[in-house]
């Protein structure tokens, strides 16, 4: 019998013994013994036991697993072996908040229950599974061999010393062709043979990729490759779970394969190389890590996708999931390959002035702070200099010296926030929470923004970041990497000004004119919403004119009866989130700035129901639909799942059925948009056009059009947006916006900042 040890953080009320099914007897232990401490950390810990006198130690919850193994990710490694005898597991006790956790908490106990009773044999990584090598003969003898082989597809993987192909090289590639051993090749015993070899494999096999859109761009850019048909394992998981996080190739194949951390020995090598030369993680270079030493993890990496694609492709027997992954996911990583390639056009020069004017900005708001009679004070009676970037001080200052009411919001410890939706709120009780707010924000600007866009560009002056398909679970495109274009500065122009289209081009950008209200009325089939589309004119002042029976045209709308728009707008954009009447008279007492009470928010979702009735049954029939199944697909097939609908707790349960009401009309319109840009892309390559799509950024497209082509492009964008593929409403195809300009600010910057 396995003498078996079970450890928690504190003591609590589940009864392990009866979650594991009574299979095994075991000691149980507890970080820390005492109860009172709500946050646990290591200085915290009191733990006595001696891991030597058991088999096994199950491991609950990430503090334990941090204490004894140094890994943070419980969910990651739940249920897998990790360091020959421990255990972890999430703890079940929160599978009553979080129902979903639930498949995780019983493949977990299952693998437990087995391991400790001897039924689960460990894989060794050996020579005959992951093989390097550095031979042209041998490669090539290896390459021949996969295009012989009978299987119609291969894994490919590449290990490269950068993340953007402009940045680095390719050090390696990795084979699998047959789901029983992977191979690492040096790519400097390439010779021309293998590029053909190489080329004739993509060609005759479908190519798996773990992140094609990555190792794609960087086979292209680096030896003209190309690959007629791809299938991406981060995709097809993606279609399988869409809720952002856990699509690495590292966690799906700790929980879908049976190598477990095959990389961590590679990653033990990396830290004692960097602790020995004294290197930090930011500054390690991949090119050092030895052939011997890469070949196994990079080997495994092949051979895991390989495995992966086997389990996962059978999700394209869904056939809307399929119709997503075939029509929009693949397309959409080519498209992207491309537009990232592209890259955001910049000014360099106009960044650097950018740079000393935000700095002479910030300069001046600090001067104005620190002449404020009310800072002097507070300063001299606490005997020293205001820091801004202090919130103990600040809070001090706001709360206590100057007797500011807070807002009511809290941060995680409890205490009263300074955030900037607090700062904003404050401003109206005194000027200084406005002055710290405006050099918070340009300090933003010029430190996020201006200061670390510059070392970044390319040598033509263009920014290559990423977008990503997989990271919201609408299916809305998400950025990251060396500048996040969905976060760019609103309400200033500074930064999107230096978005500049290069000589003889304009930069156009295309916006969706309330898309998701659009899809809402299609879905709903509530034609009186849908006669508001039909009508023309200004959307939300046509609203509010039916809504409240307004005795004026709609273009005085705005003009006499302002509240009444912004009530509309609110509630029009509102009921898809779930608005009720709080939240309604909080946002339009804030667009209005006239106080609105929740009564009168009442009455005009009141009206705005008995004006749009079909949409209301809309409404509760998906709430009920999506209650009862847990899942919800949207018009072009992807699926949205709610477990915890399932939740005890009304407020998940709540938060659930509306984020489900809100998947289906926000999917469907961010759908509309990037096909539109796939099939826009497709035109220009064909059409051997100069004009460059280079961002989507939220319901926008992005590009660079010669002056000559900029009517052309509008009209044929317009087309492919507009397009019917069974979301329009005759006689009114969804809004377009579009702008031209000779910089992403249209002018903005100029008007501030002068002609620079």
């Amino acid at each position: 019998m396995a003498r078996v040890a079970l450890v928690e953080t504190k003591k609590g009320r589940t009864n392990f013994a009866r979650e594991f099914d009574n299979e095994f007897d075991f000691d149980q232990y507890q970080l820390c013994s005492d109860p009172t401490i709500k946050k646990v950390l290591k200085r915290d810990c009191d733990i006595d036991i001696n891991t030597d006198n058991y088999d096994w130690v199950i491991l609950v919850g990430s503090d334990a697993l941090k204490y004894f193994t140094k890994i943070n990710s419980v969910t990651e490694y739940s249920g897998k072996r990790v360091d020959e005898k421990f255990l972890p597991v999430i703890n079940p006790a929160m599978l009553t908040f979080k129902p979903e956790a639930r498949k995780t908490w019983e493949t977990s106990k299952e693998s437990i229950i087995n391991h400790i009773k001897g039924l689960i044999e460990e894989v060794v990584i050996d020579e005959n599974i992951a093989i390097g090598i550095e031979e042209t003969e041998e490669c090539n003898t290896f390459i021949q061999a996969a295009i012989d082989h009978s299987g119609t597809y291969i894994a490919l993987d590449s290990e490269t010393t950068g993340l953007y192909p402009r940045d680095g090289y390719i050090l390696g590639i990795s084979l699998c062709y047959d789901g029983k051993k992977g191979a690492y090749i040096n790519t400097e015993c390439f010779d021309e043979q293998t590029e053909k070899l190489l080329q004739e494999l993509f060609t005759k096999k479908t190519v798996i990729f773990h992140n094609a859109k990555f190792d794609v761009a960087f086979f292209e850019y680096h030896f003209n490759f190309n690959f007629p048909v791809i299938e991406d394992t981060m995709l097809l998981h993606y279609l399988i779970d869409e809720n952002p996080g856990g699509h690495g190739l590292k966690p799906l194949s700790i929980k879908y394969t049976p190598y477990g951390d095959y990389e961590k020995p590679m990653y033990e090598w990396m830290d004692k190389y960097r602790k020995e030369h004294g290197i930090l993680k930011s500054d390690f270079q991949w090119e050092s890590i030895p052939f011997e030493v890469m070949k196994t993890y990079a080997a495994m990496d092949a051979l895991c996708t390989f495995l992966l694609y086997e389990k996962f492709v059978k999700i394209k027997q869904n056939p809307k999931l399929k119709k997503v992954y075939d029509e929009i996911l693949i397309p959409g990583t080519r498209f992207l390959v491309d537009a990232q390639d592209n890259g955001v056009p910049f000014d360099k020069d106009r960044l650097c002035v950018s740079q000393e004017l935000m700095q002479t900005e910030i300069d001046k708001s600090v001067a104005t702070l620190y002449q404020n009679p009310e800072i002097a004070k507070f300063e001299k009676i606490n005997g020293k200099d205001f820091n801004p970037n202090s919130t103990v001080q600040l809070r001090g200052l706001l709360f206590d010296f100057l007797g500011l009411h807070p807002t009511g919001k809290k941060t995680g410890t409890g205490a009263n926030s300074t955030d900037a939706e607090v700062l904003g709120e404050l401003a109206s009780q005194s000027e200084v929470p406005g002055l710290i707010l405006d050099i918070r924000q340009r300090s933003k600007i010029k430190n996020t923004y201006l200061d670390k866009i510059i070392p970044q560009l390319d040598k033509d002056s263009r920014l290559r970041t990423g977008f990503n398909l997989h990271s919201t679970t609408s299916g809305r495109l998400s950025s990251s990497g060396k500048l996040n274009m969905q976060q760019l500065p609103r309400d200033n122009p500074i930064v999107k000004g230096c978005i500049r289209a290069a000589e003889g081009h304009k930069i156009v950008a295309m916006d969706l004119t309330t898309a998701e209200v659009y899809v809402a009325a299609i879905l709903a089939e509530d034609k009186a919403l849908m006669d508001v589309f039909r009508s023309g004119g200004n959307f939300h002042s046509t609203i509010a004119k039916t809504v409240f029976r307004l005795p004026c045209e709609v273009e005085e709308v705005a003009e006499l009866f302002g509240t009444q728009r912004q009530a509309a707008k609110a509630v029009t954009f509102g009921i898809m989130y779930g608005a009720g009447p709080k939240k309604i008279s909080e946002q339009v007492t804030k667009d209005s700035g006239k106080f609105f009470s929740p009564n009168e928010a009442k009455e005009v979702i009141d009206d705005y129901f008995q004006s749009f009735h079909q949409l209301k049954k809309w409404i509760e029939s998906n709430h009920r639909f999506i209650e009862q199944n847990g899942f919800v697909y949207s018009y072009f097939g992807r699926k949205r799942r709610l477990p915890n609908v399932k939740s005890s707790d009304a407020g998940i349960k709540s938060h659930s059925i509306r984020s489900g009401l809100n998947f289906l009309v926000q999917s469907a319109a961010s759908d509309i948009n990037l096909l539109g840009a796939i099939d826009m892309h497709n035109y220009l390559k064909a059409t051997k056009s100069k004009a460059k799509i280079f961002a989507l950024v939220h319901d926008s497209i992005l590009a660079e059009v010669p002056y000559s082509e900029v009517d052309g492009y509008c009209d044929q964008l317009e087309y492919y947006i507009q397009m019917d593929r069974g979301l329009s409403i005759p006689g009114a195809p969804v809004g377009c916006d579009f702008e031209v300009g000779e910089d992403y600010s249209m002018g903005k910057f100029d008007k501030q900042y002068g002609n620079i």
